[in-house]
């Protein structure tokens, strides 16, 4: 039975939360379901209803609407993010010397998590089958050795008073330029992202002496090579008083003005704990935007996130060209 006309709206733009189930949750709105609606594709429809708004921006994370799309494409351009954007990362570990507790894997696996900051649009993937070069290859270096402190109270217990380097901290790693790396990132500072990343504990004689090689990758390979700690989205909360909001029923709404309003409707949690209220379940309606994307990005650091959102859109274009492509390649056939 086709809906009623009233209906039509909400359940093509909006999911509604209802107290016991989630209401219009499917993408409906293809060619021919609704009498009277033309949805079939339109460039210029399209252009005119999308948009990017940044809401919040620094050096580690951003916050921004994509408003617009269907989820899938807000979802690929998630998966996009967290598998496909290239980075640097320590692929090759050395080791020729490792006299502490920690087994050689476990380290070379510590050590492959460390984020590298290092721009990957300056480098090429590398070929397996040949040496790393300076135009593919990235060389670490951790070399250090733990010694007895000559000035330390003979009463002390502490550990960082008794020994010298007895914490190894991402901080030790050492870049270390191949062929004219020196020269081209003059102006860069490769190694670890961040300075404090514990490695290992090591006690008077052991030392380690590691070499690490970093190369080209994308987290669809391996973890490691994701430029996020997160990306995800979230739709807009969209919360509508049927009817105003006074005097006790304020007090519940936690809203201590004369009549409750609706002041942000992106803060909220969609908990639908105002629907186990009998006197407000029949007076507030929680839905969400269906088109109406709210993305979250936070960059491990080893590219700023607006970055990283631009290098996601380039990936996203070239498989969209890809596809294209490979439709023409078949017409041909």
């Amino acid at each position: 039975m086709a809906a009623p006309r009233t209906n039509v709206d909400e359940i093509r733009s909006r999911v509604i939360l209802g107290e016991f189930g989630v209401r219009n949750v499917h993408t409906t709105e293809f060619p021919g379901n609704y009498p009277g609606y033309d949805d079939t594709w339109d460039m210029q429809k399209f252009q005119k209803n999308f948009r990017i708004d940044v809401v919040h921006l620094d050096e580690s994370s951003m916050e921004f609407d994509m408003v617009g799309i269907d989820a899938a494409i807000a979802n690929a351009f998630r998966r996009i993010l967290l598998a496909e954007v290239p980075t640097m990362a320590i692929e090759k570990v050395f080791i020729y010397n490792n006299t502490s507790i920690v087994q050689d894997e476990v380290l070379a696996h510590r050590l492959g998590l460390i984020p590298i900051k290092a721009d990957p649009r300056l480098f090429e993937y590398r070929n397996t089958e040949e040496e790393g070069s300076e135009i593919d290859t990235i060389q670490l270096q951790l070399k250090i050795k733990c010694s007895k402190n000559p000035r330390a109270s003979k009463d002390s217990s502490d550990p960082r008073e008794l020994y010298l380097n007895h914490m190894v901290y991402s901080k030790d790693i050492r870049w270390v330029p191949i062929g004219n790396q020196a020269d081209v990132f003059a102006d860069s500072s490769i190694g670890p992202v961040h300075d404090d990343i514990l490695i290992a504990q090591l006690r008077p004689g052991q030392e380690l002496d590691i070499i690490m090689h970093c190369v080209k990758g994308i987290g669809k390979d391996h973890a490691k090579f994701s430029p996020v700690a997160t990306a995800s989205y979230r739709l807009l909360p969209e919360i509508t008083l049927l009817e105003p909001v006074e005097g006790e029923k304020k007090e519940l709404c936690l809203d201590w003005k004369k009549v409750a309003k609706v002041v942000n409707s992106r803060l909220d949690t969609c908990s639908r704990e105002v629907l186990r209220h009998e006197d407000l379940k029949n007076v507030v309606k929680l839905g969400r935007v269906r088109d109406h994307f709210i993305f979250t990005v936070e960059s491990t650091g080893i590219l700023p996130p607006d970055v990283l959102v631009t290098e996601a859109i380039k990936v996203l274009m070239a498989k969209c060209q890809r596809f294209l492509s490979e439709l023409d390649s078949a017409e041909t056939v």
